[in-house]
């Protein structure tokens, strides 16, 4: 592991990761995975027919208060109740790997690029070379982007804010926009608007952008929509989420206490028809009900 003191995120916490766990993320250099499963949820070219092998970090770098993976997200909870072994973790995704699953997706890897690489480099000298999948929140570092550039072959970000104040209020990073904002124009930069998926279904190179639509916060949600038109390419896949629930710390707040409306939906949906936005999937606004993990089960996505 490097010895250097921990900045990998934006939250330049300047901890040596190796001896300590009070940077923001509250993890050390170990490997802390909740969980390595199969999972069919997410879009057609990332799923594909049999699923991808998602690993799960824990902790995050955002601590947003509607997270719905705060089980495992919210950095109060015991970190060690994640820690795994590193050969158990090798041996998990080679078990699915070995199912003809050939895409590993990293979700919240933000503040664990080197246990990524570390993963991928073991993967690759035990002759396995999945398509990887780099699936953060968008609070990501420039200058880590461009030293896991030549590991990952599809970037899925979130881009949650446009909007500082909510970014603040929601999340705990009124530099949000600013950051995500940089650090989705280097994945551009290094993806472009080229979507490729090979003839399984499977995307094998690309960008796609997701935007999880939060009610009473629509104008947020437009704003984003005319930075990926105006500052990106009108070819860019995005995925337009319709999930959100109130959930976590979510009844805390008045605007968050409800799903989104139909009316707040539409009004989203058509900004993106007005902007040629065509690429990409728009989630039914029903999917609320039903992409609502549990990582108390085995596999969280199972009911």
């Amino acid at each position: 592991m490097s010895t250097d003191f921990c900045n990998v995120c934006p939250r330049n916490c300047n901890i040596d990761r190796n001896v300590k766990n009070n940077g923001y993320c509250r993890t050390t250099n170990d490997f802390y995975i909740s969980s390595i499963v199969i999972h069919k949820g997410e879009e057609p070219p990332i799923s594909g027919e049999k699923g991808i092998c998602n690993v799960f970090f824990a902790h995050c770098n955002l601590q947003c208060v509607y997270c719905q993976n705060y089980q495992i997200s919210d950095n109060k909870t015991d970190a060690d109740l994640f820690k795994m072994d590193f050969e158990e973790v090798i041996k998990k995704i080679i078990s699915i790997l070995d199912k003809g699953i050939n895409v590993l997706g990293f979700v919240s890897p933000s503040h664990f690029p080197e246990q990524m690489i570390i993963i991928i480099n073991e993967l690759h000298k035990r002759k396995h070379f999945p398509t990887i999948v780099y699936n953060s929140n968008g609070y990501d570092k420039i200058e880590t982007l461009k030293k896991i550039e030549k590991y990952v072959d599809v970037y899925l970000p979130d881009l949650k804010y446009s909007d500082v104040q909510i970014a603040k209020k929601y999340s705990g990073a009124s530099d949000y926009p600013e950051i995500a904002f940089k650090a989705i124009k280097e994945m551009f930069r290094q993806k472009g608007d080229m979507f490729f998926i090979n003839k399984q279904g499977y995307a094998e190179s690309g960008l796609i952008i997701r935007h999880l639509i939060l009610p009473n916060n629509i104008p947020n949600s437009l704003k984003i929509l005319d930075f990926i038109a105006n500052e990106l390419s009108r070819n860019v896949h995005i995925s337009l989420m319709s999930q959100y629930y109130p959930t976590h710390k979510a009844f805390e707040y008045a605007d968050l206490s409800r799903t989104i409306t139909k009316t707040e939906y539409e009004e989203v949906k058509q900004k993106l028809k007005d902007l040629n936005l065509n690429n990409g999937w728009i989630q039914e606004l029903q999917s609320n009900k039903y992409y609502r993990p549990d990582f108390k089960n085995k596999n969280p996505f199972v009911d």
